[in-house]
């Protein structure tokens, strides 16, 4: 899986365009991001800037949006709505994809000592890379804002994480640290009673509501007085969820009420299980939920839970491509109630693909540009090609059989062998590209200069980089092809007898996927001088050639053979 970390940083100036284009196009031209959305505010005179990209694109960005905004802000001067203690005042980064929450924390930590160390800036590290419990929450940071940095940093027990104890007259403090992705979404009803809004929320979200006493004269749970604990406190009864935040509201626009809720850990409270709880509470209410929308971005792992979730409440089979699982999702979320769900707006991972652009589909033109003379893409993209369309086969194969009422026992199996095979034939399809990456990267490095002993020594580096790359990536095709081979055979004795030729096809051409990428492996590994290590990918490759030899010689076998009984 691609990594991918977004990043929000919270910039001190809403008022003055210039500056905020500065900064935006400061982190733009590092390259390898993506800028999904700048929001500025004149009241609160705040930025938010929303970026994706990998890992070391992103910790780059982050470093020179901060040293862009200490060189060209002057807290001296800011005044603003917002709560704030620097010319950068938050900066969080969150997992989205490929990689985990301790990566995004040492990341974290990576920006902060060198903001601390090069920008001179003091640094509070919070949430999941605070080194304190007192500044995991943001606001226990930020309580006495930049007028009261000097005061905050002549206390040891607030001394930051990296950087002076010292004020930055100009740039202030700033806060860096790992958090969870939060999602911002809202159910619809079919109602402009925002009271019934309200009360659903209360039932949902993790505070819960204020414990009341019954109301003979009311069916309304609002409408009872309060009870209240010794301190005079408001008594809580807690919610169904953890970490999820709602209110109700009316909403002018649509002309309906809505049940606004905020997600902290989608993970933990996931956005399906929420709404068809919602769901649930409304009708014992007389009203119901018309559908939602999403505000923001989601991240992919969520929609595909929601796809899931539904698909197996529907008896369908989870072998299916991820564009139909999140079909799945909006249809039954009614995603499309009130505006329309576009997943590569809306969907973090799509939103990035190629800056905004949709990802190439393998058509027709794929095959006009191989058959032109030029080297890439070649027979290692045909190869990832074939094993591809042998995985794509094996899942449709799954996906028949799951369907078929004569065969409800192999369902599990069918399901087991449907989401692997999408795996398989979603990575593979990824490689069908990066095989040509590989190619044009050896080129580039053969093209480097040598002109001096450094150039020569960064040349041949980059030329063995390259090269080793160029293994890898067939060598990998060669294993998901073997991998495909073995879904076939499970598909061979247990699938629908009807596709049987579909399961035979699928190993053939994985097959034939596999003994290509091994060719190509082969013929990158004359680029080594490196003895040991070809000869141990030379063995790894027999291996693989003999193991799927003999693997499609018993397929093949058992395919005639159920063709053969089959009247």
């Amino acid at each position: 899986m691609k990594k991918l970390i977004e990043c929000v940083p919270n910039f001190s100036e809403g008022r003055n365009y210039e500056k905020i284009n500065e900064i935006v196009d400061a982190m733009r031209n590092v390259g390898k991001i993506t800028i999904l959305d700048v929001d500025s505010g004149s009241d609160t005179n705040r930025t938010v800037v929303t970026m994706v990209g990998s890992p070391n694109s992103i910790m780059e960005a982050a470093f020179t949006g901060i040293k862009t905004a200490s060189e060209i802000l002057d807290m001296t001067n800011h005044k603003g709505s917002h709560p704030r203690i620097g010319a950068t005042d938050v900066c969080p980064f969150i997992p989205i994809s490929g990689v985990t929450d301790e990566e995004c924390i040492d990341l974290s930590r990576k920006v902060g000592k060198r903001v601390g160390e090069e920008l001179n800036i003091p640094v509070y590290l919070y949430e999941k890379s605070a080194t304190d419990s007192m500044r995991r929450k943001l606001p226990n940071i930020r309580k006495g804002e930049y007028e009261g940095l000097t005061k905050k940093l002549s206390d040891p027990d607030w001394n930051p994480d990296f950087g002076p104890t010292k004020v930055h007259i100009k740039a202030g403090a700033i806060v860096i640290g790992c958090r969870d992705f939060l999602i911002a979404y809202n159910i619809n009803l079919n109602t402009r009673d925002t009271r019934l809004a309200t009360d659903i929320a209360f039932e949902l979200r993790e505070v819960g509501r204020s414990k009341r006493l019954p109301n003979p004269n009311s069916k309304n749970l609002l409408d009872g007085e309060i009870v209240r604990d010794k301190e005079g406190k408001p008594v809580k009864v807690p919610g169904m969820f953890k970490q999820v935040k709602g209110i109700g509201w009316y909403v002018a626009d649509y002309d309906r009420a809505q049940i606004s809720i905020n997600f902290n850990n989608y993970k933990k409270s996931k956005i399906h299980d929420v709404f068809d709880q919602a769901c649930k509470l409304a009708t014992k209410r007389g009203i119901r939920v018309t559908g939602s929308e999403l505000i923001g971005l989601i991240p992919l792992d969520a929609m595909i839970m929601a796809g899931e979730h539904y698909l197996k409440k529907q008896n369908r089979s989870l072998g299916v491509p991820k564009a139909d699982v999140i079909e799945c999702a909006v249809q039954s979320l009614g995603l499309n109630d009130v505006t329309k769900f576009d997943p590569y707006e809306k969907i973090i991972d799509y939103a990035v693909i190629q800056n905004g652009k949709r990802s190439n589909l393998f058509d027709s033109k794929f095959i006009e540009e191989l058959s032109k003379n030029s080297p890439a893409p070649g027979g290692g993209s045909v190869a990832a090609l074939g094993g591809a369309l042998g995985a794509a086969l094996s899942s449709m194969v799954a996906a028949l059989t799951h369907e078929k009422k004569e065969m409800l026992d192999s369902k599990p199996l069918m399901d087991e062998i449907g989401v692997e095979a999408q795996k398989l034939k979603d990575r593979l399809t990824l490689l069908i590209d990066e095989d040509t990456k590989a190619f044009n990267n050896m080129i580039e490095a053969s093209r480097l200069s040598e002109n001096t002993i450094e150039e020569k020594t960064t040349k041949n580096k980059a030329i063995m980089n390259a090269n080793i790359y160029a293994i890898e990536i067939p060598l990998e095709t060669a294993k998901k092809c073997y991998s495909v081979m073995t879904l076939a055979s499970k598909l061979v004795e247990n699938g629908n007898p009807n596709s049987v030729s579909d399961a035979g096809v699928a190993a053939e051409i994985s097959l034939a996927g596999l003994r290509g990428a091994c060719m190509n492996v082969l013929i990158n590994l004359k680029g080594l001088n490196d003895d040991s290590y070809c000869e141990l990918i030379k063995n790894e490759i027999n291996e693989l050639v003999r193991d799927g030899e003999m693997l499609h010689k018993k397929i093949y076998k058992n395919t005639l053979s159920v063709i053969g009984r089959k009247k």
